[in-house]
């Protein structure tokens, strides 16, 4: 589903009238992101964010396990495996699995790190394990409560922020900004923008770290999309910022396909999609996490018209976030006479 519009703007009469539901909703998840998770027996790092929809969680992980991997260790992502039948725990092989088992994002992480998908945390950490992972990143999951995390890390999209600063349904928020706050590490602001800016300014405020990076599409993808005519199709929790780094690479957008995040392509979304591409005569610019459920789809003879779209984190302050990295990946110290999993 899309997120409602209302969400990104001032709280009008809507939100206001939701705002009660969101006031109980927000103080549930909060009271569940204060209990205490299980040790399973490796640093957890968790990749989160504050409100409901896309951040640039993902492309966070992927650079975090990457820095893992330089400094040694043996990362491996956890992930929940939204909109996957596979109920896990399972390891996650690009070759074997498709977007409909273990979910659109999964099956892209799989392709850069080890991942493992779950909906019970703390058994998809116990897989991970016993497969050779030091230490978790785990993706989404700052408000679950199953797992105790080493380093809290929440990602925050900085055109966005927290959008009108109210809980779901009335606003963004999975729980009150101030509270959420209390129970993370580090703040990561992607991309420019005032409402990235007022979160920093809030941890700030609290003597939470704050850092900054952008994402930038591969230079290849740059290259082929500059000066070219795009439709621009994603299923994503913010399209217009899929349309913003088209726009920067130099394409030129003549039409957008927005559907909801993490939607289920059909053979009708694709012949529809051809259709309108062939009427422009223009590439079909996607983004790697759609394209995983696209390519399955697309008729081979329109192959050299559907171009992926990766972007990677690109970090403002690198050797802050290693250092960080660095500190999260020491592996705790197990209590005399804990089980060993």
């Amino acid at each position: 589903m899309r997120a409602p519009a209302f969400w990104w703007r001032p709280p009008g009469l809507l939100a206001w009238l939701l705002s009660p539901i969101g006031w109980v909703y927000g103080a549930i998840t909060l009271r569940r992101m204060r209990r205490p998770g299980a040790d399973c027996g490796v640093p957890v790092i968790c990749v989160g964010n504050f409100v409901a929809g896309g951040a640039g969680k993902t492309p966070t992980a992927i650079a975090l396990a990457d820095m893992l991997a330089q400094r040694g260790e043996t990362p491996f992502v956890l992930m929940r495996g939204y909109g996957g039948s596979l109920r896990g725990p399972v390891e996650v092989h690009p070759q074997h699995h498709a977007a409909r088992a273990v979910g659109d994002e999964p099956l892209l992480m799989a392709r850069h790190a080890r991942t493992v998908v779950a909906r019970d945390r703390v058994a998809g950490a116990s897989l991970a394990r016993a497969l050779g992972a030091s230490v978790i990143v785990m993706d989404d999951g700052l408000q679950n409560p199953s797992l105790a995390k080493r380093w809290r890390l929440a990602v925050v999209d900085g055109a966005a922020g927290v959008g009108n600063g109210l809980c779901l349904p009335a606003g963004p928020l999975r729980a009150p900004l101030d509270g959420q706050l209390g129970e993370i590490d580090t703040v990561l602001v992607i991309g420019p923008g005032a409402a990235g800016e007022a979160v920093a300014a809030a941890a700030g405020r609290r003597g939470i770290a704050c850092l900054t990076a952008r994402l930038e599409p591969a230079a290849e993808a740059s290259a082929r999309l500059n000066g070219q005519p795009v439709l621009a199709v994603s299923g994503i929790g913010r399209p217009d910022k899929f349309a913003g780094t088209l726009r920067d690479a130099g394409a030129r957008i003549v039409a957008e396909r927005a559907y909801g995040d993490h939607h289920p392509y059909t053979a009708d979304d694709v012949a529809a999609i051809v259709a309108e591409a062939t009427l422009y005569d223009s590439l079909v610019a996607t983004t790697e996490k759609d394209m995983v459920k696209l390519a399955p789809l697309w008729p081979d003879s329109e192959r050299g018209r559907l171009l992926c779209v990766p972007v990677r984190l690109v970090l403002d302050e690198p050797d802050a976030m290693a250092a960080l990295v660095a500190g999260a990946a020491v592996a705790p110290s197990a209590p005399a006479g804990a089980a060993q999993p």
